[in-house]
């Protein structure tokens, strides 16, 4: 991964003990070449054995599992991870940061100080694995929820707060960090990554793309026109759908009538289903589809069956159309929670070690409060900046129409706290 690391500013990624040098975000896999077709079917894991009830969504295929819920090693006939268990307890450590930051912006949005928030509790491990197969080189394209990804790409919390606080659209310096602007026209991202992915097809960087977005999304235009071009370029891209069941209120099932990752096969390249829950496969199955990309292999489809455990945005009530049961089922497979069971039984964690960690978040919560409340809004000019390379004259004219309206003062009336 490259950047430095927007959780602590050092670029550090693990506690005490913990590798944090480049290769923990580059591990490799021991395993099968990468796969030509769809893998077949595997026995089911954990989640897909039990009966859950007649009101829980529980999968209704084999998907690719290495940390049961009880965290518990688990085999899988093609992959293996090669995370050791300080790699782990680093993925870990960003796991435990990134939810309680989301916590906090949460917790900024009901007290009026974000216009609205996305929250990504329950996705962690989609989101912290997949970022921890990326290289340097990588780029991310997301879509509004991947604040995991975000932080890991070493993004500032608060400057990705802005947007939410609408102080500005995204500042963040995507190219520096390898981590693209955030996209809420659902669906629309897939196509900006997979021309971005054929640009450095054709620059022969070796690099890849991660492309991001949900099952909702699935079912836009673009997305499907995205996989068209992906496919006939053999462009350099994974699409890393992150199927956490429900867009807003509708739910997967009502959506397809297979599951999706089986709709790479109509565009003729390989999909892969994953536990999103469970990070050590995440990272398994995404950096074997990036080492596909970057060798010429083509794109890949990657499932992370996953659970939003909140509302679709602070400005929801998902107890109108979910279920308690449903809920519940999930919270029993915290993403979290089971790789903290691992690394207790492996005696990688202790209770220190969790109170160093909870001490961190809580210390990048207030840093993230403090920084957020002290955002104001921008001059009001500023918004003619970065708009074209060369702006032409019916701009200049646009701006000094601007400028004569604000009456020369360029901070514009009634300026607020930043709440404007």
């Amino acid at each position: 991964m490259t950047g430095t690391s927007a959780i602590d500013g050092t670029g550090s990624s693990a506690t005490e003990g913990a590798s944090t040098d480049g290769p923990v975000r580059r591990t490799h896999l021991s395993a099968a070449p990468p796969p030509t077709e769809l893998p077949s079917e595997a026995p089911s894991p954990d989640a897909a054995l039990e009966v859950a009830g007649p009101d829980v969504a529980a999968p209704d295929v084999a998907m690719v599992q290495l940390l049961d819920r009880h965290g518990l090693r688990v085999s899988d006939p093609t992959y293996v991870s090669s995370l050791t268990d300080a790699d782990i307890l680093a993925l870990y450590r960003e796991m435990r940061l990134t939810r309680r930051f989301d916590r906090e912006a949460t917790n900024l949005q009901r007290q009026g100080e974000l216009g609205l928030w996305a929250s990504s509790l329950g996705q962690e491990a989609a989101q912290i694995g997949a970022a921890y197969a990326l290289a340097d080189g990588d780029f991310v394209v997301p879509s509004y929820r991947e604040h995991g990804l975000a932080l890991a790409r070493g993004v500032d919390p608060v400057v990705l707060l802005k947007m939410f606080r609408g102080v500005d659209y995204g500042s963040w310096d995507s190219a520096a960090h390898r981590f693209g602007g955030y996209t809420l026209v659902i669906g629309a991202q897939t196509l900006h990554a997979v021309g971005y992915a054929m640009g450095l097809q054709r620059d022969e960087t070796g690099d890849a793309v991660l492309c991001c977005f949900g099952d909702g999304a699935s079912s836009q235009g673009d997305v499907n026109e995205a996989f068209t071009f992906a496919a006939v370029n053999n462009a350099p891209v994974v699409f890393f759908l992150q199927n956490n069941q429900w867009a807003i209120s509708a739910p997967t099932t009502r959506q397809s009538r297979v599951p999706l990752y089986q709709r790479a096969a109509g565009f003729g390249f390989p999909g892969v289903r994953v536990d999103g829950n469970d990070a050590l496969a995440v990272h398994a199955v995404v950096t074997e589809a990036l080492e596909r990309a970057r060798s010429g292999g083509g794109p890949t489809l990657v499932e992370a069956y996953t659970f939003r455990m909140g509302a679709h945005t602070t400005s929801d009530d998902p107890t109108r159309y979910r279920e308690t049961a449903e809920e519940q089922y999930w919270r029993d497979r915290d993403p979290v929670d089971r790789v903290a069971a691992y690394l207790r039984s492996t005696g990688t964690l202790d209770d220190a070690g969790e109170a160093a960690i909870q001490a961190e978040g809580d210390e990048l919560a207030l840093r993230t409060r403090r920084g957020c409340l002290a955002l104001v809004d921008p001059d009001v000019m500023t918004l003619y900046d970065h708009v074209l390379a060369e702006p032409g004259q019916a701009a200049g004219e646009d701006r000094d129409v601007m400028a004569e309206l604000f009456d020369g003062d360029s901070d514009g009336p009634d300026q607020t706290d930043g709440r404007g």
